[in-house]
């Protein structure tokens, strides 16, 4: 993991074509702005383990599934 030292106006630029600003620091709190192509997806980490979560899940029902299918044909 690469930590950096920002102050509020500061930026980081990944991979050429994603900035991150600090926007503002209150305490404990820091706001964070995101400049990236319409083609990239960012999401909070929180939300972004939910959908793998829900897609692992959605997946494992699918191959039960199909195993119920295999099992009434045979």
């Amino acid at each position: 993991m690469l930590y950096l030292t920002r102050k509020v106006g500061d930026s980081v630029v990944i991979n050429d074509n994603i900035e991150v600003t600090v926007v503002e620091v209150r305490g404990r709190s820091i706001k964070l702005g995101f400049t990236y192509p319409p083609d990239v997806t960012v999401l909070r980490r929180e939300l972004y383990d939910k959908i793998q979560e829900e897609n692992r899940a959605a997946a494992g029902a699918g191959l039960d599934l199909l195993a119920a299918g295999r099992r009434e044909e045979g």
